[in-house]
């Protein structure tokens, strides 16, 4: 059992007047975010929340989520983040799953959610106006093996499932992202994807145990990243490759200020043409390879290796191990199996998911479900991420969870889902379905059935009625043949949504 001082309070008390963050040109230093902090501790254990109860937040980026989640770490409760994209149907299923005692959201979205969520709401303005109790216990210390968030990721079966990331696996990542990139004392990350991911919760992780400043945008607009790229000092970013595209556009012939010195690239392979792009325009491009389970990033190439060692992650951060299993046995190089990994930043477990701790992790070793080989020097090349996963502008997208969405459809027998290249979005996913005898289904009717049920990125982009779908012996769906029943030129046998 390791145990470490509470990672905000530590920070402020170290460097109390360094600034901590800002956003909208409001700015934080640690000490005013600790205190920030404690008072919306207090008002939530004014609520009732006390160490080892499960708070959801379902908010935008803003520095009081920021506040909020820190709050939480205060009293030592468990945090659980939810994608804003989740209908309300998604959503109600995690908070039950989770156990969550309370959901935290933004004020503009509490009329429509507070009659259908089945567990007390608070909006960040009635948190706000909450008496704070004085005599509540606060954490001092942390234990590394405690969990400390949870966040939500579909599986292959399509049944979403909370990732656990304890203290440690938050502390570990940070400690591996420094090894592997350095620390300067004039950091400044950009973070403009959301908090709700892994991506965004790591950077202000990164920024309390670094003690580095973040400039926090509530989403992403490559206009005004940009700008800040330019203006602001920045000296890393997190993206994925539609957002690098995007500022590509934005940066034109120029180049950026010498000070910015990583942008940090996931959710899949940067294609050669903009990794060239960059490399003429002065921009360190890190390409990762990363999950939930694995609290970001894992496997990293640095700039030096990225146009030599093409379409490669990289090598496994200092404190992590990577291998190859194909058929229980450790891969050769160049032989392609299940990407496997291990390291202090790897998720626990599930929550309340036994049997599929169980399968996931074996003697400490993590199976990914992703298939990939290394190369001789021992760089990993991701093949296939988890078999049939679609990754759309950075969102990981299960087609088994869309197929059930179709199949709830009264009028629809069969139904199979695959992604499909989309030059902005890396991939999007398409919808097949076989129509039941006698019965007629309408583009807007299934569209707006899919919509009652999915984010709206989940739905597909283009529906095919087919008369079978490609299945094996045993009758398995084979979703990677799905793409060879895409109509032939001039057969409009096709509705697009």
């Amino acid at each position: 059992m390791t145990i470490l001082p509470n990672f905000l309070k530590k920070r402020a008390f170290l460097t109390p007047d360094r600034m901590a963050l800002e956003m909208n040109n409001k700015c934080l230093t640690f000490a005013q975010l600790y205190k920030q902090s404690v008072i919306f501790a207090r008002k939530l254990a004014s609520t009732g929340i006390k160490k080892g109860d499960t708070v959801s937040i379902f908010m935008s980026n803003s520095i009081e989520l920021v506040t909020i989640i820190f709050a939480l770490k205060n009293l030592g409760a468990i945090t659980v983040l939810h994608n804003l994209r989740l209908t309300t149907k998604e959503l109600s299923f995690q908070l039950e799953d989770a156990g969550s005692q309370l959901l935290l959201i933004d004020h503009c979205s509490e009329n429509s959610l507070r009659q259908q969520v089945n567990i007390p709401i608070l909006s960040n303005l009635e948190l706000a106006n909450l008496k704070e109790m004085e005599l509540c216990e606060l954490l001092e210390e942390v234990n590394l093996n405690d969990t400390d968030t949870i966040m939500y990721t579909s599986g292959t079966t399509g049944f979403p499932k909370g990732v656990k990331q304890t203290y440690g696996n938050h502390f570990w990542s940070a400690t591996g992202s420094a090894l592997n990139m350095g620390l300067h004392q004039e950091d400044c990350w950009l973070l403009a994807v959301p908090i709700f991911h892994i991506s965004g919760l790591s950077i202000l992780m990164r920024s309390v145990i670094y003690g580095m400043k973040i400039l926090i945008h509530k989403r992403f607009d490559a206009a005004t990243v940009h700008q800040d790229l330019m203006t602001k000092e920045v000296t890393i970013i997190s993206v994925v490759t539609a957002m690098l595209n995007g500022l590509l556009a934005e940066l034109g012939s120029g180049t950026y200020p010498p000070s910015f010195r990583c942008m940090l690239v996931g959710g899949g392979t940067v294609p050669k043409s903009i990794l060239s792009e960059c490399k003429s325009k002065n921009i360190p491009v890190y390409q990762t390879y990363g999950m939930t389970e694995t609290c970001s990033q894992i496997v990293t190439l640095s700039p030096d290796s990225a146009l030599l060692k093409l379409g490669s992650a990289g090598k496994p951060l200092y404190p992590n191990q990577l291998k190859i299993m194909k058929e229980k046995q450790e891969a050769s190089s160049y032989e392609i199996g299940e990407i496997v990994v291990k390291g202090p930043n790897v998720t626990p477990g599930y929550f309340n998911r036994t049997d599929a701790t169980l399968a996931a992790i074996q003697d400490g070793w993590l199976y990914t479900g992703d298939l990939g080989y290394l190369d001789e020097e021992g760089f990993l090349y991701v093949v296939d991420r988890r078999s049939d996963l679609i990754i759309s502008g950075g969102e990981n997208i299960y087609p088994a969870e869309i197929e059930a969405a179709i199949l709830s459809h009264p009028f629809i027998e069969e139904a199979g889902v695959t992604g499909m290249m989309d030059e902005k979005w890396g991939q999007v996913p398409i919808g097949f379905f076989v129509i039941k005898q006698g019965k007629t289904v309408e583009k807007e009717q299934l569209i707006e059935h899919l919509h009652e049920q999915l984010a709206k990125y989940k739905v597909p982009k283009q529906f095919y009625s087919v008369s079978s779908l490609p299945k094996n012996a045993s009758n398995k769906l084979l979703r990677r043949k799905l793409l060879d029943f895409l109509p032939k030129e001039g057969d409009d046998e096709h509705t697009e949504s």
